[in-house]
């Protein structure tokens, strides 16, 4: 690696960092306590931050409520210790794999979460794999020690093979299910009691002398002492020592034990993010690589969220801000339409709180209110023309028509589906032959989700249908082999909210046929979206 001159200390303390598992891994109780622990929240299980009025949770959206599940990335900003962490929540489940991909493209490093029950599971693979393509370094909590979990080798194990990274534990759980008790730091010689009493304690640390100090066995029985020190020599033995280098490579990953709804093990995983972490790197673009500390400001968005607030049928564009010190006001280069724009009401993000951010820095997320100017894959600058690279968008895998009940509204339904198309939320095709619209999401319950937000956002009833098209890809090539192509499959073309041109497909035979008959015509299964 490279050694740079150091980032000024504002932009050095920034940590910017994704919480990444599969359902159920217990990933929205992590992110409470990650709040609980920075101050902004006194109590787990709502966000408190702005007094009585204004209860809230990481998950806003109704359904998310209804459901118990994250759909939509929110970021949200907090002090802990020295460091200031921008922490940004993802869907974990896989019907909404493509807004967690595309907020990956915004931070500096991922939190895996693994239940210990459960080892690695599929939806962990997948978004495993995304940070791999992104070097991402990855820091591992092994969730639910209070419950049978299973043996700690195996945990690692598991993770080496599947996901071919070397683990270096940073703690030592001792016991599990009802014999759990804490876990040995092994970074810094402590033992780590848990408190099954008060759910929102911090665990108390007992300073010892490395593993046989006599202390111990005033803290833990016998038998679980004997095995924790017969464990840890295996694991020193066994396992490599942590790395630091390795671990901002990405080819190593240091793994804490605890249990989040106890508060257990949080605190030490947050002090490993904020010592070990990568401070805000550079980011990729067409024209060239941006520093961090340069002087000039210039940000992407990721993400885009409509109707956060209802009543105010807004749009907050979430942009990860590159390089540069930015303040309230400021004027921006909106790269794509060449304009000026006065970022007068940026927000910091405490969930679905917001405060007015007067300033942010070179790592942190701040939300721009707009009416659509702003759309995913956008760059903001001081001028300079740059375009953002690796922000992906997926061929959708299921495709149904939709239609509204209530035939006067079927104007309304355009606006709304152009509103989600450019919040990422489900692509959107005309066909074009025929009226109506084909609308391709990556699981069935995004489905679900539209149509309850149609309806709740803009009161449109509307009906999902069974189309004749499986899969969509986007149709590149040479100007005039393209449009014979159109011409001939007109049946078959249609078009996204972008306006690029796409073939929708029946058969995998179509697109054989169409690679086969058209010399130079490409089809793809991903879209970068840049500006």
């Amino acid at each position: 690696m490279t050694h740079h001159a150091p980032l000024p200390p504002e932009i050095a303390r920034r940590r910017t960092f994704a919480i990444i598992a599969h359902p159920d891994a217990g990933k929205t109780t992590l992110t409470e306590k990650f709040l609980l622990f920075g101050g902004a929240i006194q109590m787990a299980g709502q966000v408190r931050a702005k007094g009585e009025a204004r209860r809230t949770r990481s998950d806003f959206m109704k359904l998310e409520q209804d459901r118990g599940i994250s759909v939509s990335a929110s970021a949200m900003s907090f002090d802990f210790k020295q460091f200031r962490f921008n922490l940004v929540d993802t869907p974990g489940h896989s019907d909404f794999s493509e807004d967690t991909y595309r907020t990956l493209t915004a931070v500096d490093t991922a939190v895996m979460v693994i239940d210990g029950a459960k080892g690695v599971e599929s939806q962990t693979r997948k978004l495993f794999e995304v940070c791999r393509l992104r070097d991402l370094p990855i820091v591992t909590f092994c969730n639910k020690m209070d419950r049978e979990a299973r043996d700690t080798f195996e945990i690692i194990d598991e993770i080496q093979e599947h996901l071919a990274i070397d683990v270096s534990p940073a703690s030592w759980p001792i016991g599990s299910g009802r014999e759990f008790l804490g876990c040995y730091d092994l970074l810094n010689d402590r033992l780590e009691i848990m408190d099954r009493a008060d759910r929102n304690r911090v665990a108390e640390s007992v300073e010892i002398n490395g593993l046989d100090d006599p202390r111990m066995e005033q803290h833990i029985p016998a038998d679980l002492l004997a095995k924790l020190r017969e464990d840890v020599a295996m694991a020193r033995e066994l396992l490599p020592a942590f790395d630091r280098e390795r671990f901002l490579e990405g080819s190593m990953t240091p793994i804490w034990f605890g249990s989040a709804i106890n508060s257990f093990g949080v605190k030490e995983l947050m002090d490993g993010i904020g010592t070990y972490g990568p401070e805000p790197q550079p980011q990729p673009a067409a024209e060239r690589t941006v520093a961090p500390d340069e002087p000039h400001v210039t940000g992407f968005v990721f993400k885009v969220q409509a109707n956060m607030d209802p009543k105010h049928r807004d749009r907050v564009a979430f942009v990860r801000l590159a390089s540069g010190h930015f303040e309230r006001g400021m004027k921006l280069l909106h790269v794509r339409s060449k304009k000026p724009m006065s970022v007068t009401s940026p927000v910091l993000f405490l969930a679905s709180d917001r405060e007015l951010a007067e300033e942010a820095w070179a790592g942190d997320i701040i939300g721009i209110p707009n009416h659509g100017q702003l759309r995913i894959g956008d760059a903001l600058t001081e001028g300079e023309v740059l375009r953002f690279t690796g922000i992906p968008s997926f061929a959708p895998e299921l495709l149904q028509g939709v239609r509204s009940t209530d035939p006067m509204k079927a104007k309304h339904l355009e606006k709304a589906l152009m509103q989600f198309a450019e919040e990422g939320a489900a692509k959107v095709f005309k066909p074009s032959i025929g009226s109506g619209f084909v609308v391709g999401v990556v699981g069935a319950l995004q489905f679900d989700v539209l149509a309850s937000r149609i309806e709740i956002e803009y009161g449109i009833p509307v009906r999902f249908e069974a189309s004749q098209f499986t899969s969509a890809r986007w149709v590149q090539g040479p100007k005039e082999v393209v449009e014979k192509m159109v011409e001939d499959n007109k049946q078959f073309i249609a078009h996204d909210n972008d306006g690029d041109t796409v073939f929708l497909t029946r058969l995998q035979w179509d697109i054989d046929r169409v690679i086969r008959d058209y010399p130079g015509i490409r089809l793809t299964a991903t879209k970068e979206l840049m500006v």
